[in-house]
């Protein structure tokens, strides 16, 4: 969250006439990217197409960070991931038990984090605190489903963004996610 300055400096226009310039994003879009410099300054100021400000106190809101001849050429479809993870965590389902403690390893092995335990007793929806996938105890579920609204679907939604059931987590020790 940026500090109140009372003489805040001036906002640089960092968008050039580089954007009205074709590139090609070839491999993705298969077609060729155009912006004009009007609509790259407006988006400038957004954090991701799903996601407006920053949500970190350590995060540089993108027109501060993306600044300077590294990031002339800013068009966001242009970008490989422009999606803010934060949003996309909560689509995906609640991951239902009937242990009391489940464990989390984000995939298992060097691709995921380390191995936390969960206590999923209270009934509410507990999160990972390392990539923030929701599990809740099965003996909660009737409480929870009758919530008017939860962060997390309380099951599959078809959503492209949550995880497929072969990738879940699983209790072998290399599993995937």
């Amino acid at each position: 969250i940026p500090v109140n300055d009372p003489s805040p400096k001036p906002a640089k226009p960092n968008v050039s006439a580089t954007n009205a310039q074709p590139t090609s994003s070839e491999g993705s879009f298969d077609q060729i990217l155009q912006e004009s410099v009007e609509k790259g300054e407006a988006l400038r100021v957004v954090q991701a197409p799903n996601r407006k400000g920053i949500w970190s106190r350590s995060q540089q809101p993108r027109e501060v960070a993306m600044s300077g001849p590294r990031f002339e050429q800013m068009i966001i479809e242009d970008q490989p991931r422009p999606y803010a993870a934060i949003e996309l965590i909560h689509k995906q389902p609640v991951r239902w038990t009937k242990e009391r403690v489940v464990s989390c390893d984000g995939g298992g092995g060097p691709l995921g984090h380390p191995r936390i335990f969960i206590n999923v007793d209270k009934p509410v929806i507990c999160e990972c605190t390392y990539c923030g996938l929701p599990f809740a105890h099965e003996h909660n579920r009737a409480h929870l489903e009758s919530l008017p609204s939860t962060p997390y679907p309380l099951g599959p939604i078809g959503d492209p963004a949550e995880v497929p059931e072969s990738q879940k987590i699983t209790d072998e020790p290399l599993a995937q996610r």
